[in-house]
Order: structure tokens, then C-alpha cells, then sequence
């Protein structure tokens, strides 16, 4: 069998790269084993500001400007809704919070995102003594909804294997890849913290930070919009909120923890006051980078191999735009943003040819 590429993990970063290779033509198969989960648990939320600072995210009206019709176009395509527009309500702790958002208004990259009205209303069931600040250009991206659609219709084609990568079975030949009973051109590892095990790539400063996440049922809560305090409550639907999250960089399993829930429950006791149950707690090892800045690129000695990865926390927004950026990169020869570029690290990587 032959293809132009191996994928190696399915979550957002290689689906955002697996729309390049079906939009140029090019042939793929697409390895999944669902030992990292990070995008079927994450909370999916696009946001244009970093509220706990009120600075701009990097890159994101470039990167908004991507992925919206990115998922739309997907939505179309596979017939789901995945896109879930809201304002995100920021509940100011003191005068000094709303002061910082009032200056924030001044930053040229901020100004058509916070509105400057502060929202003085009160919500039945939701703490706040110093009002709220209205981020607009915000939603949230159903991650698991999309992944789970996505591996389907990848099934259907015959464009998947559910089974685990075996890097000892590589063949590196001067211009192609032989793997097991497959050529190929380029592999392509979109792993997130299953990277740590390639043995091509873990020399990367992969961070492994654990969230963790609550569905909670609170029909009297009754709100329509991103609630972002200690903690962010996200509605769902149908008096169905999820509630997080955890960073936690010691815990390195997939698993929710009873000191996951309790640490939720007690930040909630601070940002609503109505009962609820919890219905769901699940649980993923997030991919992150000092810096904050995807890890892309080609490996140095090999360049039939390949990585995305390292999206972190704001992965639905970044994906599309550095997945673009890494196929045009291989197929027409475009520079890579070298705030992502792996190169940046090639210092740590012992089997670099000097």
C-alpha cells in the first residue's frame, strides 16, 4: 500500500491536518489508538482575551479568522452542529478588576472584543459583587462531537486503523518511509502527550499539565453565556453545565481524580449558589509548551518525519492555522512561523548531526 502521508493521532491537530491533505488530493491513512483523549474532554472554548490579565491571545484574530470557517466547513460537510456561539461573562472580584478591564480597552488588539458597558444585571444563582465584563467573538467548538464524527467518517472511507503506532516497525529510506506493509512520504505525529514516548521527537519540552472537568445538572442556574470566574461554567443545554478546569502537573493519568472533584466543587461554592449534582467528571493530560507556542515542524536529521503537536490549552482556535501553515510548509515550500518552528529546540536533541 502506498500513500503520500502517515498521521499518527487524531485529535484536533491532526484533523485539522488531515482537511489539508483531503482539500490538496493527497492520499493518507490515519493511525488512532485513543491512549490521549485531551480533545475529547477539553472545553472546546474560543476566546480572543487571556482574562486573567486582559491581554490579547496570540495571533487570534489571525487564528479566528481560520478556524471559524474551518468548522463550519465541516458542519457541512459531515451534517453536525459543533459551533456554539455565546457571550463569556467576566465576574469582576474588586473595583480593581474593572479597573484593569477598563484599561485593557485602550490595547488596539482588544478594543472589538470587550465591550466597554460593564453588565450590572444579576443572574439568579451566580456569585458576583463587582458586575460583569462581555467578551465578544467567543463560543465553544463540541471537541468530542467533532472527533467522534470525524473518526467515523474517516472509518467509513477506509482512511483509518484503530490500532497502536509501532515506532520500531519505521524504515527510513532516503526519500520514503517504509512501515510495516505501507510507503509513504511523510509521517506526520499529532500525538499530544504520547509524544513523550517517540523516540524521534521526545527530546521536545513537552509539558504534561492534567485537567480535569465536572458536568453538573442545575436547572434553577439558568444561563445562556460563559460564566468565567475561579472557574469557567460553560451551558451545554438542557440545565447541563460543564464546570472547570484543573491543572495539575504532577498526575500524568487519564483518569478523574476524587482530588480533582473536590477541588472543583469547592471553587464553585464561590461562583454559584444553587444546588446542582454532578452528572460526569472526565478527565485528560493536556500537551503544553513554555511559551505557549505549538511544537511544528520537521525533525532534524529526518525530514520524512514530522510533528504537530502541542496546541495546549486554546487548541481549537490554533489548530487550522498552524496545520495550514505546516502542510504549505511541506508542499509548497512556505516558511513556517518560527515562534512554532521545532528548530527553536534543536539544541536538545542529542542525535542532531553536527
Amino acid at each position: 500500500m502506498k500513500v503520500d502521508y502517515i498521521i499518527v493521532g487524531l485529535g484536533l491537530a491532526g484533523l485539522a491536518f488531515v482537511e489539508e491533505l483531503i482539500e490538496a488530493q493527497k492520499t493518507f491513512l490515519v493511525f488512532e489508538d485513543d491512549s490521549q483523549t485531551s480533545s475529547l474532554v477539553a472545553g472546546g472554548v474560543y476566546n480572543p482575551v487571556i482574562l486573567k490579565r486582559f491581554t490579547p491571545v496570540w495571533n487570534a484574530k489571525e487564528q479566528l479568522d481560520v478556524a471559524l470557517p474551518f468548522y463550519k466547513k465541516i458542519e457541512e460537510k459531515l451534517n453536525i452542529s459543533i459551533d456554539q456561539k455565546f457571550v463569556v461573562k467576566k465576574s469582576f472580584k474588586s473595583i480593581e478588576d474593572q479597573n484593569n478591564w477598563f484599561g485593557a480597552l485602550d490595547k488596539p488588539k482588544l478594543i472589538e472584543y470587550l465591550d466597554p458597558k460593564l453588565d450590572t444585571k444579576s443572574y439568579n444563582g451566580v456569585l458576583a459583587d463587582f458586575n460583569f465584563g462581555n467578551v465578544k467573538g467567543t463560543g465553544r467548538i463540541d471537541t468530542e462531537k467533532l472527533i467522534k464524527a470525524y473518526r467515523a467518517y474517516l472509518e467509513s472511507e477506509n482512511l483509518i486503523l484503530f490500532e497502536k503506532f509501532e515506532y520500531a516497525e519505521i524504515i527510513l529510506n532516503e526519500e520514503t518511509i517504509n512501515y510495516k506493509d505501507i510507503t509513504t512520504s511523510k509521517i506526520v505525529f499529532c500525538e499530544g502527550f504520547g509524544i513523550k514516548e517517540n523516540p524521534y521527537f521526545n527530546y521536545l519540552p513537552l509539558n504534561e499539565a492534567k485537567g480535569e472537568l465536572l458536568t453538573i445538572k442545575a436547572p434553577e442556574l439558568n444561563i445562556n453565556f460563559l460564566l468565567k470566574s475561579t472557574l469557567f461554567v460553560l451551558p451545554l443545554g438542557d440545565n447541563l453545565y460543564k464546570v472547570g478546569a484543573t491543572f495539575n502537573w504532577t498526575d500524568k493519568t487519564s483518569n478523574p481524580s476524587k482530588e480533582g472533584k473536590e477541588e472543583l466543587v469547592e471553587k464553585l461554592k464561590k461562583v454559584i449558589d444553587v444546588p446542582y449534582t454532578i452528572v460526569n467528571q472526565t478527565a485528560g493530560i493536556r500537551p503544553t509548551v513554555s511559551g505557549r507556542r505549538p511544537l511544528v515542524g520537521t525533525h532534524p536529521d529526518y525530514n520524512q518525519l514530522v510533528v504537530l503537536n502541542g496546541l495546549g490549552t486554546r487548541g481549537v482556535m490554533i489548530g487550522p492555522t498552524v496545520a495550514k501553515n505546516l502542510f504549505n510548509h511541506l508542499e509548497k515550500a512556505e516558511s513556517l512561523d518560527e515562534e512554532i518552528n521545532i528548530d527553536r529546540f534543536n539544541h536538545l536533541n542529542n542525535s542532531v548531526s553536527n
